[in-house]
């Protein structure tokens, strides 16, 4: 059935949303993956619409809050003082710099500037003397060099350190004999310019997600969350997600978090503010500090007020990246892809990437009481030492990340060719994502590789179709 378009949203005659699979698992019947505001679109713009169904009032806001995460912020004092303020210390100049067309980030290629992916850094905590440091951060700063590797910086300062990535190649062999080079990156620290790098530095490589359907991912009903949780695996499925505890500035209370690889993050607001702070040194009402250190003597640069990010910028940003809507699904008339669809509920993949939700009732009317499918279930998960980082966070220790959401995901290398897959970006293909699944997944992928090459294809197709 094809789509009819409504005022850029999909809406869908008569179709059913979706059908059940002998798996248990619900199989996606609408291409309307984002509800009511899923958009048609398919080429290098496909993450950076606003949602079909917002209002044109609304879409003004919409391009207001795209203008300053589009445009490069600059050092203060300057002319254009809305957007002063930059670093001194940072990883890029806009939020664009690194959510390329609103899309994912990339690992650096030979000889070129880390931007889309940074370093998280930490040093091993005391549970009981640094207790409050734990409940409010989730882990312990570097001395001098903080909470993330800064790159970049004013012409009159110096970064922290430049950021080298290698790679090692090892070969997976297939059930059929097929062979798949997947790469492992190596990360080093060279050049630090404000004395020795601790020698207990944890460190975790983060590249920048895909920013699509950030707004309906937070009107999810926090209670249907926990209805997946299983952290002590009661059920013996070998799945045992959980719910990251984490700090929530507004108010200044422990609440589950969400967001981010780790599920660090409470809500977007918070996240786009951290963002700001971390990646460009701009401070904000709930962010006032940004991750300079004392001995980095970042007072002595200029500042874009107190705070550089307004409340008022601060809220056209966040409705912006609230808003950004989810592309519709293609090809889903193709056999290989409904195929694909059985054998992704098969593997036990929707074990984790929960298909569907239904959003709740929320200020935003565009938001509630949406039906969509962003296949994860916004949990912790171990996933084996492959992927480990070795630095909790929070709740979250060095082997958990929390399920990615795959809605849009095929049309990740459509808006950046360069993008990767998996918290890092090392894997350069879905096969290879999913062959890094290790852990709570390892039958899952153990599944995949003793596939046919035909029902590998199909699986592959599926996700692409997503």
């Amino acid at each position: 059935m094809k789509p009819i378009i409504v005022w850029g949203a999909l809406a869908i005659a008569s179709a059913p949303v979706f059908a059940q699979s002998h798996s248990g698992y619900p199989i996606q019947a609408t291409p309307a993956t984002g509800g009511d505001g899923t958009v048609e679109q398919a080429d290098t713009n496909a993450y950076s619409l606003p949602q079909g169904n917002l209002s044109m009032t609304k879409r003004l806001d919409f391009s207001v809050g795209n203008s300053f995460f589009r445009n490069p912020w600059v050092e203060a004092p300057a002319s254009t003082d809305a957007r002063d303020g930059l670093g001194p210390l940072f990883n890029t100049n806009s939020c664009q710099g690194c959510h390329i067309k609103d899309g994912r980030g990339h690992p650096p290629g030979k000889d070129e500037t880390p931007v889309s992916l940074f370093l998280r850094l930490a040093v091993p905590a005391d549970p009981e003397t640094d207790a409050k440091l734990l409940r409010m951060h989730g882990f312990k700063p570097a001395p001098v060099y903080g909470s993330q590797l800064q790159t970049a910086a004013l012409p009159a300062a110096k970064p922290e350190a430049d950021l080298i990535v290698e790679w090692t190649p090892q070969t997976e062999m297939l059930a059929d004999g097929t062979k798949v080079t997947l790469r492992k990156p190596v990360y080093r620290i060279e050049n630090p310019n404000y004395g020795p790098l601790p020698e207990n530095l944890l460190i975790s490589p983060r590249v920048a997600p895909q920013m699509i359907g950030m707004g309906l991912l937070e009107a999810i009903a926090i209670e249907d969350i926990k209805q997946l949780a299983d952290p002590e695996d009661n059920n013996q499925d070998g799945i045992s997600g959980k719910l990251n505890q984490v700090w929530d500035l507004a108010s200044m209370q422990t609440v589950p978090g969400r967001f981010g690889w780790k599920a660090a993050e409470p809500n977007v607001h918070q996240q786009s503010m951290g963002a700001f702070a971390g990646d460009m040194g701009l401070t904000s009402s709930i962010k006032p500090a940004t991750d300079c250190t004392p001995e980095q003597q970042c007072e002595r640069f200029a500042d874009g007020g107190t705070p550089e990010v307004s409340d008022k910028v601060a809220g056209f940003v966040t409705f912006y990246a609230k808003s950004l809507a989810v592309p519709a699904r293609r090809d889903m008339d193709s056999e290989s892809v409904q195929r694909g669809a059985e054998l992704f509920n098969e593997s036990g993949c929707a074990g984790c990437h929960t298909p569907t939700f239904k959003t709740a009732t929320v200020a935003r009317p565009d938001l509630s009481n949406q039906t969509i499918w962003p296949y994860t279930d916004l949990l912790l998960h171990d996933m084996g030492p492959g992927l480990a980082d070795g630095r909790d966070e929070f709740l979250a220790n060095g082997n958990e990340w929390r399920t990615p959401p795959l809605w849009g995901i095929g049309m990740a290398q459509v808006v950046n060719p360069k993008s990767g897959f998996l918290h890092d970006g090392r894997a350069r293909t879905l096969e290879e994502a999913v062959l890094w699944h290790d852990g709570e997944a390892k039958a899952s992928a153990a599944h995949y590789r003793a596939m046919r090459e035909d029902e590998r294809k199909a699986l592959i197709d599926f996700l692409n179709s997503l």
